[in-house]
């Protein structure tokens, strides 16, 4: 070899034994010289894995183990290696344990002459050994004393056995100590705390047990008394063993005062209670089954009888859950009106409250109950699993099982279909025309081709239609040659040199389109478009060729990879139209009033492109923008609007007077009313009064006369037999005024009556006078 070079040598080892405690960290050392230096592995001679927690430190000189446990112990190895040889270190890694509580020994009080036991159990390496000390003096087993290990028994126990106890547990790493206190009870017989029940409640027939528990120590003797007389065991009549009275199969004879005697060595006591015998509760009339129908009510009887010197209550049950009658009061609700009758009521029966009712009876003496099963009828549930099981162009075949009849026999399904087209669901025509209850398949007809249908069925009985199936999947229908024709084929508008054609889509299938054919009115040869999508709905054809407002025959076709279907009936539709090329002449406008204009116009004078349908009237305050006009519209066609008028300017009237007629006064003479009142003055920016509008009604027509004045009083000849409202305003260039509040003038029986309206202040309202511009367009049509 390499002049130098040798095998590795252990320098530094670990002993050949080393205990460890449990829970500790145990350090191996090992150390090796050698050329090449050598490697340093760890390992387990008995071939068990490392544990995942062991370190290693120092070119894994040191092999570290935390937290030592049981199964950590065992022969380790330390390997030094090098390309000359190896050398092994063997040490054997051992487990101890001090002592540690598994179970310690707790304080016992106990009655004289009883029996004690006391366990305690340690765990530790080596195993521990026990033993006992009472008051710190050892204990061992003789007479009533009996140690094993970590047990400690004594019987029949006495005052001189009392004391502080201790349970010691060593090994050679430790020892630990558990202490209790045993204290001995001996006393008489003491019923202060623990008097027998003073009166106990019990029916003819009954069981009873009336408890004697006095404390007392040892365990005394027990006697009863019934009034003076012992009390003798027989089938009937048992003392138990901790002083309980039994009584079976009870009778009023056994009603009376019982005494519990108590004895031991220490004295005797006794207490005494009363025993009261009742008659029993029995139901005289309980619920009975029966079948109902959804929507009905009914009524469960439950009637007893009982000792009536005893408080009685009723309660109900439903599938083993109490009614609450207060939640659940829509349904039910507890009738009777008496205390012998806890009736039940259901109303507007659902399908939910089929099942069993309870009613169950409770005194201080006795609990009965009786049962009866109710079965609600109604209409039929869900049909399930609705399934297309074939499908062509127009039929589907169907198929599905029953749902729950609901204790009514079904008579018949009923199949409803929904599309993207429809309007949620329709019932389609089947084969066979009507499908019985025992017919759970069927064949829908009359189906649209390439349409996409979904399915549901609904079951019915003689009591009702019940809820739909959930739907079934969606199918399409296959494709068919094109039947239906395009509908509301129509058109019209759009711009200049286009012909515009419209249509209603079609339901399609692959490969759809539409052929539209149209032609001028009158001629012969058809101009036929090919649209290859199934989306079309309008066509525009454009052509510097088409005259403004043209007559066209059209019509609209369908094709798919099936072929060609027909066209639609033919209709006409005019190309679009061009809109007004000159102006109205000749505007003129004149004021009516403070609100109203008068405005007129002529044709346009010179021929005119397209049609005039109507006209546009815009006007705008003088000191507001063309841009905020005003229009009022008639009618147009679809080319837009012409040139404009010049414009022109008008002034409105000044207002109309804002002060009503005041201080009017009527008077009644010869089937004759006489009303005056005074004369009204306009303000300065107001217009002059022309005259006054007197308006009347009966006070039971809606329909108004008015009459005219130029005078403050007027003269009106009306029959007395009326009640009659009248108002009164002034009327002037600018309109008419404010009008007087209503005066009411009652039915007058004698000749002669007068009265006064309400008096009315002064008010003025301001309206500016306004001038307005305005200006006119000719327009086509709308």
């Amino acid at each position: 070899g390499v002049m130098g070079e040798y095998e590795p040598k252990i320098e530094v080892q670990f002993p050949e034994t080393v205990p460890t405690a449990k829970g500790t960290t145990v350090k191996l050392e090992c150390f090796a010289l050698g050329n090449p230096v050598p490697t340093i592995i760890w390992r387990r001679a008995d071939g068990k894995p490392m544990a995942r927690k062991a370190r290693r430190h120092k070119s894994n000189g040191i092999l570290e183990i935390p937290n030592f446990q049981q199964e950590d112990a065992g022969l380790y190895e330390c390997v030094a290696e090098n390309s000359r040889g190896k050398n092994v270190a063997r040490g054997q890694l051992t487990f101890y344990a001090q002592p540690n509580w598994i179970q310690k020994i707790n304080d016992i009080h106990v009655a004289i002459e009883e029996n004690i036991f006391w366990e305690c159990k340690a765990n530790g390496r080596p195993k521990p050994t026990y033993r006992w000390l009472k008051n710190g003096d050892p204990l061992l087993s003789r007479d009533r004393i009996h140690i094993e290990q970590g047990t400690l028994n004594i019987t029949i126990v006495n005052l001189s056995d009392a004391g502080m106890y201790q349970c010691v547990a060593e090994n050679k790493h430790g020892v630990i100590f558990s202490s209790a206190e045993l204290s001995v009870i001996a006393v008489g017989p003491d019923f202060s705390r623990t008097l027998v029940k003073r009166v106990t409640l019990v029916k003819v027939g009954g069981e009873v047990v009336i408890e004697c528990k006095p404390k007392a120590s040892p365990k005394p003797v027990y006697t009863w008394k019934k009034g003076r007389d012992v009390l003798r065991e027989n089938e009937r009549i048992t003392i138990s063993e901790d002083g309980s009275l039994r009584i079976i199969n009870v009778t009023k004879s056994d009603a009376g005062s019982y005494t519990c005697i108590a004895t031991n060595h220490f004295g005797t006591a006794s207490s005494t209670g009363n025993l009261v015998v009742k008659d029993p509760t029995r139901v005289m009339v309980p619920p009975s089954s029966m079948d109902v129908t959804v929507g009905e009510s009914i009524v469960l009887p439950c009637q007893v009888t009982h000792d009536h010197s005893l408080a009685i209550v009723f309660t109900w049950s439903f599938n083993g859950h109490l009614i609450d009658f207060d939640k659940d009061g829509d349904h039910f609700e507890r009738v009777g009106g008496q205390d012998s009758a806890g009736d039940l009521m259901i109303r507007n029966i659902q399908l939910k409250h089929a099942g069993k009712y309870v009613c169950m009876v409770q005194t201080s003496v006795d609990k009965l109950s009786a049962a009866a099963d109710l079965i609600v009828r109604g209409p039929p549930g869900p049909p399930e699993a609705v399934t297309i099981d074939e499908i062509t162009d127009t039929t589907a075949q169907l198929s599905w099982r029953p749902g729950p009849d609901n204790h009514s026999p079904i008579t018949m399904y009923v199949i409803q279909a929904r599309t993207p087209f429809s309007v949620g669901w329709q019932a389609v025509n089947t084969v066979p025309e009507i499908i019985d209850g025992k017919t759970f398949t069927a064949t829908v007809v009359g189906l649209n081709p390439w349409v996409e249908y979904e399915f549901r069925t609904v079951a019915a009985n003689v009591i009702g239609i019940g809820e739909p199936s959930r739907p079934s999947e969606k199918r399409r229908t296959e494709e068919a040659l094109p039947e239906v024709t395009p509908a509301n084929v129509s058109g019209g508008g759009g711009s200049k040199s286009e012909l515009v054609i419209t249509w209603e889509e079609l339901q399609n299938g692959r490969g759809f389109g539409y052929v539209v054919a149209f032609r001028p009115y009158g001629k012969m040869i058809w101009m036929l478009t090919v649209l290859a999508s199934a989306d079309a709905s309008r066509y525009v054809f454009r052509n510097e060729s088409v005259r403004p407002f043209s007559p066209f025959e059209v019509k609209v076709g369908v094709y798919n990879n099936k072929g060609e279907g027909p066209f639609s009936p033919t209709t006409v539709v005019y190309s679009a139209e061009e809109e007004p090329s000159k102006p109205p002449a000749s505007i003129f406008a004149r004021s009516l009033s403070a609100t109203d204009i008068e405005v007129f116009w002529a044709s346009p004078m010179e021929k005119n492109r397209g049609r005039i349908q109507g006209y546009e009237v815009k006007y705008w305050r003088h000191e507001d923008k063309e841009e905020n006009a005003r229009k009022i519209r008639t009618a147009y066609n679809s080319a837009g609007t012409g040139p404009s008028s010049a414009t022109v300017n008008v002034t409105t009237r000044k207002p109309p007077p804002s002060q009503p007629p005041g201080n009017i006064i009527w008077n009644s003479s010869d089937s004759k009313i006489i009303l005056n009142w005074d004369q009204v003055k306009a303000l300065d920016n107001e217009s002059e009064v022309k005259g006054y509008k007197v308006l009347y009604r009966w006070n039971r027509q809606s329909s108004t006369s008015v009459i005219e004045t130029n005078k403050t009083s007027v003269e009106l000849s009306l029959p007395f037999d009326e009640d009659y409202i009248i108002e009164i305003k002034p009327f002037s260039d600018g309109g008419d005024g404010s009008s007087s509040e209503q005066i009411r003038i009652p039915k007058i029986s004698n000749a002669y009556a007068r009265g006064a309206g309400p008096s009315t202040s002064n008010a003025c309202a301001l309206s500016a006078i306004s001038t307005i511009m305005i200006s006119l367009t000719a327009r086509s049509s709308l």
